[in-house]
């Protein structure tokens, strides 16, 4: 799905993890982006595109209902980069 989206020239996007709630009902796509400053810009298209997601899930999954997609920033990753970013700087000091 990620391959069919247009993203912002230079955006790389990642797929994370997916968690589902306990009753299928919707499902939260953490989204990772580099550069940090198109994340934004690439959820906008993410969540604009979601009822195209939903229609293919829909041809594609054996089951009903099918669950919401609900695509969110990855913190993680964000939190990773500013440690990288803090322990280059201690290194060079």
């Amino acid at each position: 799905m990620l391959r069919e989206a247009d993203f912002p020239e230079g955006a790389l996007v990642t797929l994370t993890r997916v968690e589902t709630s306990a009753n299928l009902i919707q499902v939260k796509a953490y989204i990772s982006v580099m550069p940090q400053e198109m994340s934004r810009d690439v959820l906008k298209t993410l969540r604009g595109m979601v009822y195209e997601f939903q229609q293919k899930l829909n041809g594609r999954l054996k089951m009903r209902p099918v669950p919401r997609i609900i695509f969110v920033e990855e913190e993680a990753v964000r939190e990773a980069g500013r440690i990288e970013e803090l322990l280059e700087k201690i290194k060079n000091d």
